[in-house]
């Protein structure tokens, strides 16, 4: 297990170094004047002569050979140096970790039930197979993949905030952010359900609590949906297995077979879709973000597609990919870790 872990970890800066020369590569269809607006402030840009742009373009090296610029700006992204957001008026890396927090702060919240209550149900559903309840479940199932998120959200909202008043949009209220950003309140992880506690605020740790419920629920609903099937699926085809037969046969308890011979064989398709899950999560749900007017990750990178502020394109793929080789990485670990002869491989 050590070498297998040893081997993927070894491959990892390969895998890196290969996504930022792609990603790199996306910025050469531009010419030097509009590359530069990723290292100034709009705002000075616009009033530079060409004299000066000509200055700044040699300055920063946009004129010389690609491989020379590679390795110059792939030293700017090892320094955090991603250059200049327009939409966020901010350095990109800047922009990044300030979203980074209510990004994870909703994963974190909804990785739990997600991952739990689909097994759950999968499991269950597989179990009972063609009694009621799997049908029931079934019919949960179907409901919640044939609803696209961004409508479910919408009935979220029209039920839980407009017509209950439970569940308001946002990341947090204006009372609450009035606090928060006052000196009083120290941040100590920048997650601001955690801080709040941290800081004995349970007024604030409710009210974060109030404007996640909305997201956890519309991501819930359609990831249930999907994770159930996929368990379902899996734990049908390993119970008809012999060795489950066989057990059945030497009178082991059915708990038992279930939950000791059956579920863990059939979790290897089910850690893909909950690992791709996670890694979407930590990378930002947009729709959901957009929706629920939440900060993060999803949202940002949406508001500067739009506004075509490709630094801050770059920067949020780059974070993306990122986060996608890790969660990869570790969905590898697990694999193994769930059938040894993975580590063959």
């Amino acid at each position: 297990m050590t070498a297998y872990i040893i081997r993927r970890l070894l491959l990892l800066p390969l895998i890196l170094f290969g996504v930022t020369l792609i990603i790199f590569s996306f910025t050469q269809i531009l010419g030097p004047e509009k590359l530069l607006s990723a290292y100034v402030n709009p705002n000075v840009f616009d009033k530079l002569s060409n004299e000066e742009l000509d200055k700044l373009i040699e300055k920063y090296g946009l004129n010389e050979p690609m491989w020379t610029r590679y390795f110059k700006w792939l030293g700017g992204v090892l320094r955090g140096d991603l250059g200049w957001s327009v939409t966020a008026k901010q350095p990109v890396a800047q922009a990044i970790k300030e979203r980074i927090p209510y990004t994870i702060e909703l994963a974190l919240y909804a990785i739990i039930p997600v991952i739990g209550v689909g097994i759950w149900l999968g499991v269950a559903a597989a179990v009972n197979r063609d009694k009621f309840l799997d049908h029931f479940i079934r019919i949960f199932a179907i409901i919640g993949w044939s609803l696209p998120d961004f409508v479910f959200g919408l009935i979220v909202l029209m039920i839980f905030y407009s017509a209950l008043g439970w569940f308001p949009p946002g990341t947090m209220s204006a009372w609450a952010e009035e606090i928060v950003k006052s000196p009083e309140f120290k941040r100590f992880t920048h997650i601001l359900s955690i801080d709040a506690l941290l800081n004995g605020r349970l007024d604030i740790f409710w009210d974060a609590l109030r404007h996640l419920i909305g997201p956890i629920l519309t991501i819930s609903w359609l990831w249930w949906a999907y994770l159930l099937r996929i368990t379902r699926s899996s734990m049908l085809e390993v119970l008809g297995k012999e060795y489950v037969r066989t057990a059945r046969a030497k009178g082991v308890p059915e708990k038992d077979v279930i939950h000791k011979h059956a579920r863990k064989n059939a979790m290897i398709p089910v850690v893909t879709v909950a690992g791709a899950m996670v890694i979407g999560l930590l990378a930002g749900t947009v729709i959901v973000e957009v929706i629920f007017n939440r900060i993060g990750m999803g949202r940002f990178t949406a508001q500067a597609a739009t506004q075509l502020d490709y630094a801050a394109v770059l920067g949020s793929v780059l974070f993306y990919s990122t986060v996608l080789i890790i969660g990869n990485l570790i969905i590898d670990i697990l694999y193994a870790a769930l059938d040894p002869r993975i580590r063959l491989g």
